[in-house]
């Protein structure tokens, strides 16, 4: 007889960063070379309008494109209002909204290659 102790074994969520593909947040370096230069304070999705409702993040989206979750990333720019918040309150003075506006270009392009 198995015994159950209410919990169940997940799979790992370790990342292997010698075999991810980075050349989206290279396309992303390209066009705003502001992106390396992001501390990933926070502070963006702390002002956040929608981050309370949706979780949007531009920390978490650049951070999961660093990671190569691009289908994490693009779910999240999905619920991004545009406002412009999160841009001033950026310590390092990045321009987050159009950091965000060109990771859609990015991501239209390559729906649009496929």
């Amino acid at each position: 007889m198995a015994m159950n102790f209410g919990f169940k074994l997940c799979p790992s969520s370790a990342l292997n960063l010698d075999k991810i593909d980075t050349s989206l947040y290279d396309k992303l370096v390209e066009m705003e070379p502001d992106a390396r230069i992001c501390m990933a304070c926070g502070s963006c999705s702390a002002t956040c309008t929608a981050s309370q409702f949706s979780g949007m993040s531009v920390r978490k989206v650049l951070l999961d494109i660093q990671r190569g979750k691009e289908k994490e990333a693009a779910a999240m720019l999905r619920n991004c209002m545009l406002c412009g918040k999160c841009t001033m309150v950026c310590p390092r003075g990045i321009n987050t909204r159009h950091l965000i506006l060109s990771l859609c270009r990015i991501y239209d392009n390559k729906e649009e290659q496929k």
